[in-house]
């Protein structure tokens, strides 16, 4: 699989390298306003191969009982959303694999749950933008190699792996990122025996499968010419990012808990690779990591690849503890 989608994406680099000018895409996006944008190089945007909303989005799931979810395996990767005032939530990346977002609410608060296998970024957002309540789709496109979020309601698109507006109306605006995080499904399990866990989706996909296989073992990732990251960190190797800072996970699994900058970044066993065997929950183990303040209170972060941090953040803090 990993290898019929690289060669796709040969294919589809030099065709949107030519097809860069934005005035390519106003048949497909009529609504969006390419006049106001961010992107200073068009070049870098380019198709993902699905067009827009071919990878289908997801708004207003369904949920078992912990109790009567039964096809998860104990080191499943779930999403945890634990807000207060309501029941946790778990979003496994089983589903978010081949959805990529679920517009949801909790507790009154609209949220968009993501996950870019591309940059193995899990993000949740609200929805909420001046006064509005948007609804994220797929765009299609890709921008060094992490997905393109739209709103239906401004067509503006969103760069997911900092929540940022980046073609049309809303350009420049941030979404506010909560403080969510990976797990195994045990883990959360065991955390919340009464919590709510999102039921499987009514489309027909191999729902539990990695199309991916072996990504996060690869040299190269997908469609991403940019420069490697510093210090001879590999490319696909995972990193926590708080804000413009980064921790290898290397680092953080080896000591188990690091104190820096005013978080307590902890790593411990449980939680499956999404992107490495063919079935989710049989992937390498990779471990859960919660980020917390001076107070114990769970911090908005991620963990992605290395790359995508360089990329988004060329400025960034490298955090070797050197």
């Amino acid at each position: 699989m990993l290898a019929r989608i690289f060669a796709t994406a040969a294919a589809l680099s030099v065709a949107t390298a030519v097809l860069a000018d934005p005035s390519r895409w106003r048949a497909e996006w009529p609504d969006t306003d390419f006049s106001v944008t961010s992107i200073e190089d068009w070049s870098e945007i380019r198709s993902g191969g699905p067009p827009k909303d071919g990878i289908p989005a997801l708004s207003d799931p369904t949920f078992l009982a912990v109790s009567e979810e039964t096809r998860l395996s104990d080191r499943e990767p779930v999403i945890t959303v634990e807000v207060e005032g309501a029941v946790p939530r778990a979003y496994p990346i089983r589903y978010l694999t081949w959805h990529e977002i679920v517009n949801d609410e909790v507790a009154g608060i609209p949220v968009a749950v993501t996950f870019c296998p591309l940059c193995n970024s899990g993000l949740t957002f609200e929805r909420r933008m001046n006064g509005r309540v948007l609804t994220f789709g797929v765009s299609g496109k890709l921008r060094n190699s992490d997905m393109i979020m739209y709103d239906r309601e401004t067509e503006s698109w969103w760069q997911q792996a900092i929540g940022e507006g980046i073609v049309g109306e809303m350009t420049g605006e941030e979404l506010e990122q909560l403080p969510t995080w990976m797990e195994g499904w045990a883990e959360f399990r065991a955390r919340n025996p009464d919590g709510l866990v999102m039921d499987e989706p009514d489309f027909n996909r191999p729902y539990g499968r990695n199309p991916y296989v072996n990504y996060d073992s690869s040299r190269q990732p997908f469609l991403y010419d940019g420069a490697p990251p510093p210090h001879g960190i590999p490319a696909l190797a995972r990193v926590v990012r708080v804000e413009d800072r980064a921790w290898t996970y290397e680092r953080v699994r080896d000591a188990g808990r690091i104190t820096e900058a005013g978080v307590t970044i902890s790593w411990t066993e449980g939680q499956a690779s999404a992107l490495d065997s063919a079935a989710i929950g049989e992937g390498r183990e990779v471990g859960t990591v919660r980020v917390r303040d001076g107070q114990g209170r769970d911090v908005p972060h991620d963990v992605m690849f290395a790359f995508a941090f360089h990329a988004f953040f060329p400025d960034g803090d490298w955090m070797l503890g050197n």
